[in-house]
């Protein structure tokens, strides 16, 4: 089997990352430079990540109780290995506070997506979930790839239409079709399943982009190897001066400024998920970012892989 098997060659180019018209985090819009690369069809599925397991005898994350020195001021009973799960409200909440809809649910981890009576059984196909980010880092090494930057992700996902809003155009829904696995309905207590999905989707149940690319946009959010900052950089004066593979910011200031006690460094989130809605988090986008923290699963994060090389397909 070849090494790029299941991979996509994107050629490299210039495109104008992110959005001046959505959430602050995605300005200003800037011109960029990638080289080529690899990148993976769809996200990493359950069967995929499985094989990893059964190869390696790699326990993640969620599989691990916290340490207490990690987390000061943590209820004791808490330090259990566990992950976060949406579980949705049956009627409106405050949508400032997300409590009202995630858990940390004791037993959630890849194999058992919704707790410790779930099953990853009929979701082979199904992207893994509940991958904290060295999780996704163990497996990219293990297949000889790597996780992509927010600059390689974003432009994969914009399968080739520099500019527009969504990977497939401007129209979240052309005539009418659910282009991508995200939420109809006012979250996060009506789910109106119009795209046929309550959760996640298998990888190729949704059209793929311009560039043969599968659920870039919505089912989970992907993990990029970039540190977190808050906006981007400005555009360049020049076209002499366009960043060529930019890296992103400074893993020292990623960390959440609303938790001084717990220092815990953040990486960038991109595309969306199946929790994605209009009323709440319009972030179903090839420019939609959003901070997590590396230490954090939940049953919407998952991740791709890329591979960087000189050459065409």
């Amino acid at each position: 089997m070849s090494c790029h098997s299941d991979m996509v060659w994107i050629s490299g180019g210039t495109f104008r990352m992110g959005s001046d018209s959505h959430y602050a985090e995605e300005a200003p819009v800037h011109r960029v430079t990638v080289d080529g690369f690899w990148v993976d069809r769809t996200p990493v599925t359950n069967r995929q990540f499985r094989k990893f397991v059964n190869a390696t005898g790699y326990v993640t994350y969620a599989e691990i109780a916290p340490d207490p020195k990690d987390y000061p001021g943590a209820l004791p009973h808490m330090l259990r290995a566990g992950s976060l799960v949406f579980n949705p409200p049956k009627y409106p909440v405050d949508l400032r506070d997300w409590s009202q809809w995630w858990t940390f649910t004791f037993g959630a981890n890849w194999k058992r997506p919704y707790g410790r009576r779930s099953s990853i059984g009929g979701l082979e196909d199904h992207p893994v979930v509940h991958v904290a980010y060295s999780d996704a880092m163990a497996y990219a090494k293990w297949a000889g790839k790597d996780l992509p930057t927010e600059a390689e992700w974003e432009f994969a996902a914009r399968g080739g239409i520099d500019g527009a809003e969504f990977a497939w155009g401007n129209e979240l829904t052309p005539g009418g079709s659910q282009l991508a696995n995200t939420w109809q309905g006012a979250f996060p207590h009506e789910n109106l399943r119009h795209d046929g999905y309550e959760r996640t989707s298998p990888v190729t149940a949704f059209p793929a982009n311009g560039y043969g690319i599968y659920d870039m946009i919505g089912n989970v959010w992907e993990w990029t190897s970039d540190w977190y900052s808050p906006k981007h950089e400005a555009d360049a004066p020049k076209a002499c001066c366009i960043p060529v593979n930019p890296r992103g910011g400074r893993e020292d200031a990623s960390c959440d400024g609303c938790l001084p006690a717990i220092r815990i460094p953040r990486k960038v989130l991109k595309g969306g998920s199946h929790l994605c809605a209009p009323n709440y988090c319009r972030r179903y986008r090839p420019a939609a970012r959003h901070p997590e923290p590396v230490d954090t699963s939940t049953s919407h994060v998952g991740f791709r892989c890329i591979m960087r090389q000189a050459g065409a397909a």
